[in-house]
């Protein structure tokens, strides 16, 4: 069995040395981009998001990522309770807010930026007092084709603090 995987093993090593024959794929030209322009956009986006959030208005969330959309958040330690009371909600519970402090956002090319920060989310539990859960993510966005607007594609966000 042993010389089974060995086998086994040099063979997969040996065949992904071979060079591929598709073309690579060539970085636009992060020069001919309005840097500027596209930051302001990638706040724009953010704002909306934040501010559909504050208005519960949370069925236009969709609006701010794409179709494919994935989103990792903390769900343990103080991040549970909320977690469940979103999946669950009884008594006082409300989704108060969201603040966002980027700290770097990238545009990389003319379709895809990074954004990496820090979060606060505030709300209101069951019995009607107000919590504070803070967050770092890392949200990778990517130019919707159709309408020009950046939107959120997928999302890395944890509890530990950048301070």
């Amino acid at each position: 069995m042993k010389h089974l995987l060995g086998i086994l093993f040099t063979v997969v090593v040996l065949s992904c040395n071979d060079k591929t024959t598709s073309p690579e794929v060539e970085p636009s030209d992060a020069n001919d981009l309005d840097i500027q322009a596209e930051l302001a956009s990638i706040e724009e986006t953010r704002a909306g998001f934040v501010l559909a959030i504050k208005e519960n208005r949370f069925g236009d969330l969709k609006n701010y990522a794409t179709e494919d959309v994935k989103s990792l958040t903390s769900d343990c330690g103080v991040w549970a309770p909320f977690k469940e009371l979103q999946k669950n909600p009884t008594g006082k519970f409300h989704y108060d807010s969201l603040v966002m402090r980027p700290r770097e956002t990238k545009i990389v090319s003319d379709s895809v930026a990074y954004d990496f920060g820090t979060s606060s989310t505030y709300y209101t539990d069951a019995e009607g007092e107000q919590h504070e859960l803070t967050a770092t993510f890392l949200a990778v966005l990517k130019k919707d084709k159709s309408d020009g607007r950046w939107k959120l594609h997928r999302e890395v966000a944890n509890t530990r603090d950048l301070e």
